[in-house]
């Protein structure tokens, strides 16, 4: 004897009709999907994080200090070197969001100040004494907010000086975005 479609078995063919199921699956396929779209990025940032602290590179993400002219790096800040400077190693710019440039260079001390103050008019006077490394006898910290000339490409800049001996003043020069 055939069952009659919907019937329940058993039933002795009476023909009862058995109300179907009613769950409609694609809402559940459509959470599932959604869930594995928000999971997925999560999944690969952790990927990512662990192939990050895997490299063997102390940049994995590229923006590794790279060899740039003076003027270059100094002009980034709105500065020039100093009649009478020399510089200590090599300029730098590093970038991978932001931007850094740094200059290390010897001067005559007598003219740090003066230089100072033609190169940023309308800083205010520079710190002596809260430098914050002991080294340091003069600082200077500029944004735009305080002292920065318009038209610089940085978003602040500072300088710091040690004062080597009675003739000698070696300048740090760091300008950058942040």
């Amino acid at each position: 004897m055939r069952r009659a479609r919907g019937t329940v078995a058993g039933d002795a063919g009476r023909g009862e009709e058995v109300p179907r199921g009613r769950t409609k699956w694609w809402p559940t396929a459509v959470l599932v999907a959604l869930a594995a779209l928000v999971l997925l990025p999560v999944l690969v940032v952790l990927v990512a994080a662990v192939g990050l602290v895997a490299s063997d590179s102390e940049y994995p993400l590229g923006g590794g200090p790279e060899q740039r002219p003076c003027p270059e790096a100094l002009g980034f800040g709105g500065a020039a070197l100093p009649d009478g400077a020399e510089p200590v190693g090599a300029c730098t710019m590093q970038g991978w969001q932001d931007v850094h440039y740094s200059a290390v260079f010897r001067m005559p001390r007598a003219g740090v100040a003066e230089w100072l103050a033609h190169t940023y008019p309308d800083a205010p006077a520079p710190e002596t004494e809260f430098c914050g490394d002991a080294a340091v006898d003069l600082c200077l910290d500029l944004d735009y907010a305080q002292g920065l000339p318009d038209g610089v490409d940085a978003h602040a800049v500072q300088v710091s000086v040690e004062y080597e001996d009675a003739s000698t003043a070696l300048v740090r020069f760091a300008a950058f975005t942040l």
